[in-house]
């Protein structure tokens, strides 16, 4: 990382630069916290970036090969609430995977119109990768901490989810959970939608 220098008053402390930083919006832990959030979340993708940009692919490639390989069979339709992009955005991402062998979308057997997504093997493969990159960086930051931080970080996460649809993500991500390990999904079932 290059180093970031802030030119500071020789004898300002830190109460006083946030103050002034802020404008008094905010408690110093809140500022701090956005500022690690932001940091966090940089390196937190720049693993699987660096995979991504082997195949000309970005971020949005990523979350939807997370996401079918959480939930195949999962209909786009689904994939486009979890997202929250346009359909077209999400159209083309959907072509280039498809067309790269990554996921395979298929009609469904009730509603033949109804595109139902799986991965291929190359595509799973792909998203175990970047499960086991990012799975690394968690750990490493988990075991920095108190015995018992993993609750707590996942209480902060869920907490950070606009209250509306922490319900929904729990609930996505349990069912997941569940279908894992009972060996996958039904094909055609949509996962819970977060609102």
């Amino acid at each position: 990382m290059a180093d970031i220098n802030v030119s500071q008053p020789p004898h300002a402390n830190a109460a006083d630069l946030d103050s002034a930083a802020a404008g008094d919006a905010a408690p110093r832990s809140q500022i701090d916290l956005i500022e690690l959030l932001f940091f966090a979340y940089r390196n937190f993708v720049s693993d699987p970036d660096k995979v991504l940009q082997g195949y000309g692919f970005g971020r949005a490639h990523h979350r939807v090969l997370h996401f079918v390989n959480r939930h195949p069979g999962m209909r786009v339709t689904d994939l486009l609430d979890i997202l929250r992009i346009t359909k077209q955005s999400l159209g083309r991402v959907l072509r280039e995977l498809v067309e790269g062998g990554f996921v395979d979308s298929r009609a469904g057997s009730s509603d033949r119109r109804q595109r139902l997504l799986h991965l291929t093997p190359k595509g799973a493969a792909l998203a175990r990768d970047f499960v086991a990159i990012q799975s690394q960086r968690i750990e490493k930051a988990l075991a920095a901490c108190s015995p018992g931080a993993r609750e707590d970080v996942r209480r902060f996460l869920v907490a950070m989810i606009d209250a509306e649809d922490q319900a929904a993500v729990e609930k996505l991500i349990v069912r997941a959970d569940l279908a894992a390990v009972s060996g996958g999904t039904r094909a055609g079932k949509a996962p819970a939608r977060p609102r």
